[in-house]
């Protein structure tokens, strides 16, 4: 027994810190997968890499669907440095595969002599029951397989692919007028709204 005023010589022995798990410093995962990165996603595993903005003006989409790429290593890089163009991209069916024409993916600046082509045919990857119903719906229905946008999603190039009917002049003209009257909708109802606040 410990004499009034003197510390005790026993003390209790300490608890060891309890452990923490393992911390993730991975990127977060997109908000929707099955949709894709979000529109102007840049970073992580998800990124937009190139859009083609005249498709939905040349074309009526009637269905969209999420191809794989197969590409080269110094391809992979390059369009991690956000270099690609699909402004002159299109896709065909051939001997059973669906393959890419047309989209630029411009040389890596660091690659060596076994650097890629910029316009190679590149092969999609699709499950053979999409590809059959691709190759009915555009020799039967006149459709065309239109690239619309290219992108990494879980770090993993994907191509958002669109079977599509090509637009007269006319129904061109007639889907600008539109735009123009829904813009003009819009605004008008913002300054409506701006008024209402005063």
């Amino acid at each position: 027994m410990a004499r009034r005023g003197t510390r005790s010589t026993t003390s209790t022995p300490r608890r060891p810190p309890p452990r923490l798990g393992p911390v993730t410093k991975g990127p977060a995962k997109s908000r929707n997968p099955a949709k894709g990165p979000p529109d102007g996603a840049r970073g992580g595993r998800n990124k937009l890499v190139a859009q083609n903005k005249k498709a939905r003006h040349d074309y009526s989409i009637e269905d969209v669907l999420e191809a794989g790429l197969v590409l080269t290593g110094t391809e992979v890089k390059s369009l991690r440095q956000g270099r690609c163009s699909l402004a002159d991209a299109y896709a065909s069916v051939s001997d059973g595969e669906v393959y890419l024409h047309g989209a630029h993916i411009p040389e890596y600046t660091e690659g060596t002599w076994n650097n890629h082509t910029p316009r190679r045919p590149r092969k999609l990857l699709l499950h053979k029951k999409e590809i059959d119903s691709l190759t009915v719906r555009t020799r039967e229905g006149g459709l065309a397989l239109v690239p619309l946008s290219l992108y990494f999603k879980d770090g993993r190039a994907k191509l958002e692919l669109a079977l599509g009917r090509g637009r007269k002049s006319h129904d061109k003209r007639q889907v600008l007028a539109e735009r123009d009257a829904h813009k003009e909708m819009r605004n008008a109802m913002g300054r409506a709204l701006k008024r209402g606040r005063r």
